[in-house]
């Protein structure tokens, strides 16, 4: 989740709210691709999850990694919760998940690389400090109470929150494990399209990325579990967004959005206010419960822009939020397909063509779909197998388009990233099939073994 925002005034005119996303605008030439990724840790001895301090914890892997390998800590109330180096942050979750929020990185070979990097890191101080980490969706066996709370202000007022709202609000927050990418837009129109693009095909990277098929030790009847939860979160801030495809859409309607997205804090010297429920349109005014008489910043509005789930989200860029987190190889295939459907004009004309005549309600049903059945799954005349085909043979042309190579330009271009993705379409299976199989067959059962073969 994100670290809280910096900098920017007091908004003085409503209109400062759009003209921060459009500042996010770049022209082509200077458009960058950041992944993010999050993986469980547990230690090796009990199999158990992290704590957040002792000899095994959260604590031990940031404290070696800062001292090992040259990142900067981040402090919260005098407790050690992230690290930066280079344009690269390493941030908690709730649940002691360890993400690393990559620099912004011109081809997907660099982000690649950067990937490689920081695993063999964790690798080097997990191994010292006795611990693992595994790339799934969704924690396999450990229980709700099982799981720690990272000492971050903002994850104890969302855990009250969450336990109002939805119904598996909780293990979103704790329990999951997700890999994303943040792309950049040209301007409004740009956005639009990339943004139209993102929604309607969240599914297929839901669908080829599925990879949380078990919960509470045994088989939970998804292929990804964490996108069932995302299902039945809170319907006020999640979703596919239909009114991103009505005429008109843009940075304003996009403000109206999240004004109408319930507060859940405001963060000023180092803690996190209250503000449950609250409304950014009243902090506008001058009268949030919270803090009354105050006007927000643009910091406030960037963090608040921060608490919208959505299955895609704009901020001062396009987050990709539909997959599941996974094996490395998948890690490097995420922003191969998002840039390769978006990053050039041909492919995302494309990808707008293939999707433009569906209605909200096979948006919706394909991605409800997409997390019970994988390739697997079907909304009337749409099989999700034949339409992820589709678009990886559109990302492939992106790819092949953009032309950026790798290894001092002994690789042509970025499209063998693809191959993770390209081998589920061929087999018609994604990572959760090949858990289940494991699970219904070597391991009879045992789903302890996960996490010998499956860890990085």
């Amino acid at each position: 989740m994100s670290i809280p925002q910096q900098g920017g005034g007091p908004i003085e005119h409503r209109d400062q709210l759009a003209a921060y996303i459009a500042s996010g605008e770049k022209p082509k030439a200077d458009w960058r691709i950041g992944t993010e990724h999050e993986k469980f840790g547990y230690d090796s001895a009990g199999l158990k999850p992290l704590p957040y301090e002792g000899p095994v914890s959260i604590t031990a892997m940031l404290t070696g990694l800062r001292d090992r390998f040259g990142w900067s800590p981040v402090l919260e109330a005098g407790n050690l919760i992230g690290l930066e180096r280079n344009g690269a942050n390493i941030s908690l979750e709730p649940g002691g998940q360890l993400e690393l929020s990559g620099a912004p990185l011109e081809t997907i070979h660099q982000t690649c690389d950067e990937v490689n990097s920081h695993l063999a890191e964790v690798e080097a101080v997990a191994h010292d400090i006795g611990a693992g980490f595994i790339g799934l969706g969704a924690a396999p066996i450990w229980s709700q109470d099982e799981m720690p709370m990272m000492p971050k202000g903002r994850y104890r007022l969302m855990t009250d929150y969450m336990g109002r709202v939805g119904t598996l609000g909780t293990q979103m927050m704790y329990r999951t494990c997700t890999v994303q990418v943040n792309l950049d837009f040209a301007s409004e129109a740009d956005m639009v399209q990339k943004l139209r693009v993102a929604l309607a095909l969240q599914p297929v990277a839901t669908a080829l990325f599925a990879n949380s098929p078990f919960l509470d030790g045994k088989p939970n009847g998804m292929k990804s579990w964490r996108a069932h939860i995302w299902q039945n979160l809170d319907a006020a801030r999640t979703g596919m967004l239909p009114f991103v495809f009505e005429d008109g859409f843009g940075y304003e309607a996009w403000v109206d959005y999240v004004l109408d997205v319930p507060m859940y804090f405001v963060y000023r010297d180092g803690k996190y206010i209250d503000a449950l429920g609250q409304s950014f349109r009243d902090f506008l005014d001058g009268r949030l419960p919270a803090l009354p008489g105050e006007v927000p910043t643009l910091s406030d509005w960037a963090d608040h822009m921060t608490t919208v789930f959505p299955e895609a989200r704009v901020k001062k860029y396009i987050e990709m939020r539909g997959a599941d987190g996974g094996p490395w190889r998948r890690l490097c295939a995420l922003p191969a397909l998002w840039v390769g459907l978006t990053y050039d004009q041909g492919a995302l004309d494309a990808a707008w063509d293939l999707v433009k005549g569906w209605d909200a309600e096979t948006r919706e049903g394909l991605r409800v779909a997409a997390g019970r059945d994988g390739l697997q799954a079907e909304v009337g005349a749409i099989r999700m197998h034949d339409l992820a085909r589709e678009v990886l043979a559109i990302a492939e042309a992106g790819l092949k388009a953009r032309a950026r190579p790798g290894q001092g330009g002994l690789v042509p271009d970025e499209t063998h990233f693809l191959s993770a993705l390209k081998e589920s379409v061929d087999t018609g299976r994604v990572p959760a099939d090949d858990l289940l199989a494991h699970y219904h067959g070597d391991w009879a059962g045992d789903l302890s073994r996960i996490y010998g073969e499956y860890s990085y």
